[in-house]
């Protein structure tokens, strides 16, 4: 069966002013999955069934993805606004916490939501996206800095949004393929979902504007970090050509109870490159049996 076809349950919920689409499966406790850029819930799809036997699975477009509220400015995908989403998310669903789960992006919102509503998060797994205050770090080193010359070229206007599009959206695909270790993790149809879902009308600006607007927060204010008491798993593909494992190192000063799984011969698309074993170490984290 498709897994874009499966009989996964599509809905949508308002939240801080935006109309949010989601896929969910399960009952029980909540457990909310973000996804990364440029992706869209479908990131998630070896892991929602997984865990659905265990949890009510959650797996939201974020604001500007695929079937969610495209929004024109660019202040409206500040960080504040993305984490004001998941608190909404969590109670419009009728919860008050989750386990939350964030690859990418997703990861990012994570930690700056669990920062700020540790009340609302039971635990906290994250998957190649480093604690920010190891990022921030890491931008002011050579070697992070030429990894991170994306961020600097989707501060220019029209030009990123047209580049994706050159080639019936070549450099989605490519953000895939080349970036993969194991190429066959994915299918003709998942690039074909991706660049569909890209392809939305304004959803490429949207997705951009995530790195526009961070840009300029960076440049305004330093953030001070408490140091998080939630137990965190931290997941690491080794072969992130985006984010560099060095990034990692020092993330205890962040968090008191802290797991860290680094995963070799893995890109940056750990989830679904290495499912099985990121399932596997998920799971005996939050102490359950997926046999």
């Amino acid at each position: 069966m498709s897994l874009l076809k499966n009989n996964w349950n599509h809905n949508y919920l308002y939240t801080n002013g935006v109309r949010l689409h989601y896929v969910s499966e399960g009952e029980g406790s909540l457990m909310l999955m973000l996804h990364g850029f440029p992706e869209f819930w479908y990131s998630w799809r070896h892991q929602i069934t997984a865990f659905s036997g265990y949890y009510r699975v959650v797996t939201p477009d974020l604001r500007g993805y695929n079937y969610s509220d495209k929004l024109q400015s660019v202040q409206l995908y500040s960080i504040s606004e993305l984490v004001e989403d998941i608190a909404g998310i969590i109670t419009n669903l009728g919860y008050e916490k989750c386990i939350l789960v964030g690859h990418d992006w997703g990861g990012a919102i994570a930690w700056y939501f669990a920062d700020k509503y540790p009340q609302m998060v039971e635990k906290l797994i994250v998957l190649n996206i480093p604690h920010p205050a190891k990022f921030m770090q890491g931008l002011w080193t050579p070697k992070q800095l030429r990894k991170s010359w994306y961020i600097f070229f989707f501060q220019l206007p029209i030009l990123p949004e047209l580049l994706f599009r050159w080639n019936n959206y070549q450099a989605i695909e490519s953000a895939f393929i080349k970036m993969a270790v194991d190429q066959s993790a994915f299918s003709d149809e998942d690039i074909q979902a991706y660049k569909k879902s890209a392809a939305k009308p304004g959803a490429l600006t949207a997705m951009i504007n995530y790195y526009r607007c961070f840009f300029r927060q960076i440049l305004k204010a330093k953030k001070s970090w408490n140091r998080l008491d939630i137990p965190t798993l931290m997941i690491w593909g080794e072969n992130d050509t985006a984010l560099g494992k060095e990034l990692t190192y020092g993330t205890e000063d962040y968090v008191t109870d802290l797991t860290l799984k680094y995963i070799p011969n893995c890109s940056h698309w750990v989830q679904q490159e290495k499912s099985d074993l990121v399932n596997q170490y998920m799971a005996d984290f939050l102490e359950i049996s997926l046999s």
